[in-house]
């Protein structure tokens, strides 16, 4: 067999995998949503700059709390799931930037145990802001 026919195919493997979306090495959890008044908070306490303009922000769950770490840090969230069909918005990826705790957040989660409880308006922008709580993929930028 000429060796130039293996090389083509692997080489097609290669750029397929290597060329995978960003958020296939996602985590998977579950997000919530939670409402103003959002400061004080763990991170920057009062300080109005650390809200993003677009008010794409979230809470640390204990998972990724990392003891404060957590703050600043960025990450891609998706719904990628619900307890009742069509919760998700399809095809919304949005960034959050971690601004507070949940476990000490002055506004209380929808729903307890989330790993990531998002604005208002983040969690609207990936799914119908009646729902309590969504699975989501979630990964650090």
């Amino acid at each position: 067999m000429n060796p130039s026919c293996i090389r083509t195919p692997l080489l097609l493997v290669l750029l397929l995998v290597t060329t995978q979306p960003h958020l296939s090495r996602a985590d998977v959890g579950t997000a919530a949503h939670y409402s103003p008044p959002y400061t004080p908070t763990a991170c920057f306490g009062n300080d109005p700059a650390q809200f993003p303009s677009s008010n794409l922000f979230a809470a640390a769950g204990e998972g990724i709390w990392d003891d404060g770490a957590s703050c600043r840090r960025q990450y891609l969230v998706r719904c990628i799931s619900a307890s009742i069909s069509g919760t998700c918005i399809p095809s919304q990826t949005i960034q959050v930037r971690i601004v507070d705790r949940v476990l000490s957040s002055t506004s209380r989660p929808s729903s307890n145990g989330a790993t990531i409880v998002l604005s208002t308006t983040a969690f609207g922008t990936i799914a119908k802001s009646s729902a309590a709580a969504v699975n989501v993929e979630y990964q650090q930028v």
